[in-house]
């Protein structure tokens, strides 16, 4: 189902979610940065987070090596066009090439550079990304305490680590008065569940974690556009969705049709639907890169899949 003029003329389900009590509150589906500088353009990136932003979202997701910072420098330039203040903005740091790893110096020269990247003073919601921080950790977090000390980082999140591993280290930073992971983010969907459903959601639920769902829609596969190996994704970022293809992932995508003919929509709107009706999930971070991927964006939030629906598509995504 292909929407060439997307009718915003929808009510979304606006009411925010709280990230642990940190006072943020954010919309249930986040713009993930990752399409800035490879996917969507300067212009294209304007016109979507400004519809995006009037519909109601406010968290941006992004990281400090997508597409080598440009990611970063296209939200900066979009946040002097609007009010800094209703947006949440989350970045990643570890990965960047100049400043490799989670060590003090690296953790520092990342962020300076991110907030000069964004043109802002300070980053809501700061994520180690991955867990490279090895034994020696209290460095890390020694050092997130000092940007939130200074008030260039609100909160810290993890992103990618397991569920043992944010027990390990949110009683360790604790114990030694350092900041604490406040938020994690995993991949999410219907594709892929188990780590997230059996793992990641009771450590964050017994440490008061928000999580946010990444790839919520399987690299795109969810929308229903790749179904063989010689269906190449436009864009080399979606490739990902090749990998499932296959019995399995035609099981899904055979139960998504029927149900999203029944709400009169897409694929990946009852996706992201099912994907919000999860326990532990605060929003999803949705690859956002054109008013059609909002358009499905903004529908998940608004549509209640019944119980039995739910069971369909729990019992087709099952391994």
């Amino acid at each position: 189902m292909t929407l060439t003029q997307p009718d915003f003329d929808i009510e979304p389900m606006l009411t925010p979610r709280e990230v642990d009590a940190t006072g943020i509150r954010v919309f249930p589906i986040a713009f993930d940065g990752c399409v800035l500088g490879w996917v969507t353009g300067p212009d294209k990136a304007r016109e979507v987070l400004d519809r995006f932003r009037a519909i109601g979202g406010n968290f941006v997701s992004t990281a400090d090596h997508y597409a080598g910072g440009r990611s970063e420098i296209m939200i900066g330039e979009w946040l002097r066009s609007t009010d800094r203040a209703g947006v949440i903005i989350a970045t990643k740091v570890g990965r960047h090439p100049d400043s490799p790893g989670l060590h003090r110096a690296a953790i520092l020269h990342s962020v300076h550079a991110s907030l000069e990247r964004l043109g802002t003073d300070y980053i809501d919601l700061l994520s180690f990304d991955g867990d490279l921080l090895g034994s020696d950790h209290e460095e890390a977090f020694a050092a997130v305490g000092e940007l939130i000390q200074a008030g260039k980082v609100r909160f810290l999140s993890a992103a990618h680590f397991s569920g043992a591993r944010l027990r390990e280290l949110n009683a360790a930073a604790g114990s030694e008065g350092h900041p604490t992971f406040r938020a994690g983010l995993a991949e999410y969907s219907l594709m892929v569940r188990s780590a997230f459903e059996t793992d990641l959601a009771p450590a964050a639920a017994e440490l008061g974690m928000a999580l946010f769902a990444r790839l919520p829609l399987a690299s795109g596969f969810l929308s229903g556009e790749v179904r063989s190996k010689t269906d190449l994704p436009a864009n080399p970022l979606f490739d990902g969705a090749l990998q499932h293809v296959g019995r399995r992932g035609f099981k899904v995508l055979d139960a998504l049709g029927p149900i999203a003919a029944e709400h009169g929509t897409t694929s990946a709107s009852i996706a992201l639907a099912w994907l919000l009706g999860k326990p532990g999930v605060t929003a999803a971070i949705v690859r956002i890169y054109n008013l059609d991927a909002l358009h499905d964006g903004l529908i998940g939030t608004s549509i209640q899949l019944t119980r039995h629906q739910v069971a369909v598509l729990d019992d087709a995504s099952r391994r």
